[in-house]
């Protein structure tokens, strides 16, 4: 490990971990130099499991009520900076993360290559062949989304909870306004972007027992789409006309508005040759294609100069 042996820690927010907590503590390496455990108002007692531990390393957290696996990692982030940590490991409690592969997450933060590095089931075949198909589908589905949600058009998993995240990035970001609950990990690559931090896909295959995903498919449907929404203006709100103005900037200007000029006008036109039951005339038709045609491909140049703006220098916030 480089810069000056950088001090790691791991946190592992628990809820409902009881039984495999003790087991994931016992497995975190020895290079390691400190282990947050953040007790999440468990009902198990997972802090109280993982206390019982004689490793010197170990500092307990407990919260008085469950804020979510997203206000748990906050928490243990901010234990970690309090206890002087340059390299923070976020961890589950589960024992789905295998600890052996967290030196692969934190080799490229200490080699000053990334800000912040994160899990991919997706490189491992056999892994890939292991994993519920549902959940296969839907991480594949919500990587596209997520991808245009938060500009790291090179990373794929989005909701892979294994990263290991730099002191450096720590501090820029408003840890306060990240999503406390299932939407933590994309809210951060989101809130990632804003700040310019160089992300990297790691090779990481998941260890999948018998237990049920925590992840709902009917509430992730129902709580996503406004939340990718909403993170994805934000970005581009503070990456495109707050941080910078480029040609980015300004096909999003006026591409937005004349698609939606010819969407609108195209649905109008519509209505009134349905009403009349007579067809619109070749101008009128013209006036609503061309805006169209116009707009999508403005948008598609923002889309194509967003992907080359994937931040790629270590440090550099905008």
């Amino acid at each position: 490990m480089t810069e000056a042996a950088a001090k790691t820690a791991v946190v592992v927010p628990c809820f409902k971990t009881g039984r495999t907590i003790e087991q994931v503590v016992a497995g975190i390496p020895d290079w390691v130099d400190r282990i947050v455990v953040v007790d999440d108002a468990c009902p198990e007692r997972s802090g109280d499991v993982a206390a019982r531990s004689a490793d010197p390393r170990l500092v307990v957290v407990r919260h008085a009520r469950n804020e979510g696996v997203g206000g748990a990692v906050v928490t243990g982030y901010r234990k970690a900076l309090e206890l002087g940590c340059d390299i923070v490991v976020k961890m589950d409690g589960d024992g789905q993360m295998d600890p052996s592969f967290a030196m692969n997450l934190v080799e490229p933060l200490a080699a000053d290559r990334a800000d912040y590095a994160k899990g991919n089931r997706f490189h491992d075949f056999r892994a890939l062949r292991a994993m519920p198909r549902a959940r296969l589908f839907g991480n594949s589905l919500l990587s596209f989304f997520i991808k245009f949600a938060s500009g790291y058009w090179n990373l794929m998993d989005p909701t892979n909870g294994y990263t290991a995240i730099h002191r450096r990035v720590l501090d820029e970001l408003n840890l306060d306004r990240l999503d406390r609950r299932y939407f933590f990990e994309s809210d951060m690559l989101i809130n990632l972007n804003i700040v310019g931090a160089v992300t990297v896909d790691v090779p990481i295959p998941a260890r999948y027992g018998g237990e049920a995903s925590s992840l709902s498919v009917p509430r992730t449907a129902a709580v996503f789409p406004g939340k990718i929404l909403r993170g994805l203006a934000r970005r581009l709100f503070f990456r495109y006309f707050i941080y910078d103005f480029n040609m980015a900037s300004v096909y999003m200007l006026i591409g937005a508005p004349l698609l939606l000029f010819g969407i609108g006008l195209g649905i109008v036109e519509w209505y009134m040759s349905l009403a009349t039951g007579s067809p619109r005339a070749l101008g009128t038709v013209m006036l609503v294609v061309l805006p169209i045609i116009l707009g999508f491909q403005m948008l598609l140049q923002a889309v194509s100069i967003d992907i080359a703006a994937v931040p790629r220098r270590p440090g550099t916030a905008p």
